[in-house]
């Protein structure tokens, strides 16, 4: 299996024609503002990177042709690698079905890097942000986790487990994969709203600062005021906000930021969040616009951004893909909402990668940022049946 998102073809074999209808690998977006179930692909959106976004998207609108005014799919984390969207068939009526409990994982783990190699990562990137010149104020590292399973793994059965958190958006995308490779796909549950155009009407919706949430209700409410009042973790979020309501500046008349973060909470997260709401400067100013002005933001990335990104390329050895990308959609008439591609993980038969990261600023502690990205894993193993991490499991020994 190939994980680069270059040189890709995305596969068709799946796709059925019979009489008008198309049945293809379908789209899924289960979220508050608005949800989609999409069947099959009637065309590809030319893909690039993401600073060529709109411009494609605008092209692709603007030539005549039938069927949905409508385009979905992903963003890979490298805002210059290629991204992959399509126009599908038909919107679905079929909701997925109801999962039960996933049945105990059998197969292989193995960490990437391990949790002493992250926690070395985390101590490089201190170093880095000692550094006078250039300024580096944040880094988000990340790491996965790669399961061998004895059985293929059923994107939708997964998706309908992690649908199960109400406050979160849910979502599946097929991915391309080389010609010869079975299906991929991102699936996931993300607590983080990227950006949505209605009109003229902007809103994100940015995460960073985090805690595990505790089963025990008065710990629970311990960890939460912890978080609330944590410096160090007022500081990553501060990062974010203030690169949003920057990045978003030149297309917007009005920018109405929330002057302290709160409390969001997922089944297994606590996470500081800031609502920020906008109103276009040019209502025409589509939505992809806007993505690309954003992507990727110091919550999945830092800041400054060419200088994270280099850090990133330095100190991670797996490349991201799609992970801490976006998924989402955009029609038409510009409007679209795209979430950040967190709590994820890249499914492809037997073979599932589940991905982490934690924000990395002055006064982060490699234990706590292992332990972050840990608690981090837990929705998506627990969808898929896996336990708790034992120490063992480190060095990917048999489970």
């Amino acid at each position: 299996m190939n994980d680069s998102t270059q040189a890709h073809v995305v596969r068709d074999d799946d796709s059925v024609v019979a009489g008008d209808a198309a049945v293809a690998a379908p789209f899924l977006l289960r979220a508050p503002l608005r949800s989609l179930h999409t069947r099959g692909c009637r065309a590809r959106l030319p893909s690039g990177g993401t600073a060529t976004l709109a411009a494609r998207v605008a092209a692709f609108f603007a030539t005549p042709r039938a069927g949905l005014p409508l385009l979905v799919g992903a963003l890979p984390f490298d805002p210059d690698s290629d991204d992959a969207l399509h126009q599908p068939q038909a919107l679905s009526d079929t909701a997925l079905p109801s999962a039960p409990p996933a049945a105990p994982f059998t197969g292989r783990i193995a960490a990437e890097p391990s949790a002493a190699q992250y926690a070395d990562a985390v101590g490089a990137a201190l170093q880095h942000l000692q550094q006078p010149a250039p300024a580096l104020h944040k880094v988000v590292l990340a790491r996965s986790l790669l399961l061998h399973g004895t059985h293929d793994v059923d994107p939708h059965a997964l998706a309908a487990r992690l649908g199960h958190d109400p406050s979160v958006a849910t979502y599946m995308v097929s991915l391309p994969v080389d010609a010869q490779d079975p299906p991929a796909w991102l699936v996931g549950a993300t607590p983080e709203l990227l950006v949505s155009r209605r009109g003229s009407r902007v809103l994100s919706h940015p995460l960073a600062g985090s805690a595990r949430r505790h089963p025990d209700p008065d710990e629970d409410a311990r960890v939460a005021q912890a978080l609330l009042g944590s410096a160090k973790d007022h500081d990553e979020h501060r990062h974010v906000v203030e690169a949003i309501v920057a990045a978003l500046a030149p297309w917007c008349s009005h920018i109405d930021a929330e002057p302290r973060p709160s409390l969001h909470a997922t089944a297994t997260m606590w996470h500081l969040g800031t609502r920020i709401e906008a109103t276009l400067a040019d209502a025409r100013t589509p939505v992809a616009t806007l993505v690309a002005a954003l992507h990727p933001t110091p919550a999945v990335c830092g800041t400054p951004r060419a200088l994270a990104l280099a850090t990133i390329r330095t100190l991670e050895p797996v490349p991201r893909g799609f992970y801490a990308g976006a998924v989402g959609w955009t029609d038409a008439d510009g409007d679209g909402d795209w979430y950040v591609a967190i709590r994820c993980a890249r499914v492809q038969g037997a073979q599932v990668r589940v991905y982490a990261g934690a924000g990395i600023v002055a006064g982060s502690q490699p234990a706590l940022e292992v332990a972050e990205t840990e608690a981090k894993f837990g929705a998506v193993l627990n969808a898929l049946g896996v336990d708790a991490l034992p120490s063992t499991r480190d060095t990917g020994v048999a489970s």
